[in-house]
């Protein structure tokens, strides 16, 4: 596979453009200079655009996942519950943070269906939990869930409301502030189309006030909101060139205008899905909660996940994700965020029409590819 030009449709990290990746070629720059606090000014407002909210942000130097272990570590310790709603691989993990610090419930639902909210109504009733969260969009699944209605049941039970929008903000409409989301996460290297390893935070003033003080040094919330909001700086050393990535990416957002990579994403979303059941293919997630961010297929019989990523990969220059956890071999995943087109999308469907009619797996060949350029 050639590592610099490819069709990159895995879902995340995503296909960063060159834009990005030139401002990381940039000299060395101090991180406590007027010029990087200004470049942390302007992101501000770029991220509350981005969360739609006008709450605190802050960006934290590691994974999207060290940003989900930050908030769920310094909101409750081990004597504070929490509730998760869950159905796939990354809300697991975070019920599994909840429970690592303090006191867990969770409502498990099938992979690619959607959990029981009455049942979770009444586990929050009954529990009565600090923080009520949910993974909404599930990208092992391509399945998103209905976070707004889950927002309303932590609010009817006076919750906190945790969103993990790794996969979501930005590629899917996630209003913050309208929904009453208490804190929210991304990874930089999902819809927003930077590098991978960036976590942005939001917190609402009313989680912000039982922030625990003696939970992390490094991941000590409090800290780092603060030093974001009132002096525009870090704690601590930041990851300097990928800050600089960041910005410019959100830069790039703001340009094409929130709204419009929703959009954007969306048509993608439907595009993929036509695709696919033009090639006679069934999609993972139940119809109404499939992602526009990521789509999860169903391998037809005789077709082998390794063999047909491998052939995608090394003769047409297209990376797919394969299934993970218990779906791994059941299912592929196409990655439709960021800055992915309709191009890539089309040219990604002529290569797996390809590859399965080397893997003789038979149908009416140019269907698939026929769908999306029907969006185009």
């Amino acid at each position: 596979m050639d590592l610099e030009n490819n069709l990159f449709m895995i879902p995340g990290p995503v296909k960063i453009h060159p834009r990005v990746l030139r401002v990381m070629s940039k000299p060395a720059m101090g991180h406590r200079t007027p010029e990087y606090r200004a470049m942390i000014k302007e992101m501000t407002e770029n991220l509350q655009y981005l969360f739609q909210s006008k709450n605190e942000v802050t960006l934290i130097s590691g994974s999207g996942t060290a940003g989900v272990d930050c908030i769920i570590t310094n909101l409750i310790d081990k004597n504070d519950k929490g509730v998760v709603v869950h159905n796939g691989k990354f809300g697991e993990r975070v019920f599994e943070m909840v429970q690592f610090y303090g006191k867990g419930s969770n409502v498990k639902g099938e992979y690619g269906k959607a959990p029981d909210l009455d049942a979770l109504a009444a586990l929050v009733e009954k529990e009565k939990p600090k923080i009520l969260g949910v993974c909404h969009n599930e990208t092992s699944t391509g399945f998103t869930n209905d976070a707004e209605k889950i927002a309303k049941i932590a609010h009817d039970n006076d919750a906190l409301f945790v969103l993990d929008g790794i996969t979501a903000i930005g590629g899917i409409d996630v209003p913050c502030d309208k929904w009453g989301v208490d804190a929210a996460i991304f990874g930089s290297q999902k819809c927003v189309a930077a590098p991978a390893g960036l976590a942005g935070v939001m917190v609402s003033p009313e989680a912000k006030k039982v922030l625990h003080d003696n939970k992390s040094m490094y991941l000590h919330l409090r800290k780092h909101l603060d030093k974001w909001m009132k002096e525009s700086d870090t704690p601590y050393t930041s990851a300097i060139p990928l800050f600089l990535a960041m910005s410019e990416a959100l830069k790039m957002l703001k340009e094409e205008t929130l709204p419009a990579r929703i959009k954007r994403c969306a048509r993608l979303g439907d595009a993929c899905r036509a695709a696919a059941t033009a090639a006679g293919l069934e999609l993972f997630s139940a119809k109404g909660f499939q992602s526009n961010t990521v789509t999860a297929i169903k391998y037809p019989a005789g077709v082998a996940d390794d063999k047909f990523r491998n052939i995608l990969k090394d003769k047409h220059n297209v990376m797919v994700a394969g299934g993970q956890s218990e779906m791994k071999g059941k299912i592929f995943r196409i990655g439709h965020m960021g800055i992915c087109s309709m191009t890539d999308m089309c040219g990604t469907w002529g290569a797996i029409e390809a590859t399965f009619k080397e893997l003789g797996y038979k149908y009416e060949y140019g269907k698939a590819t026929q769908a999306v350029v029907s969006y185009m």
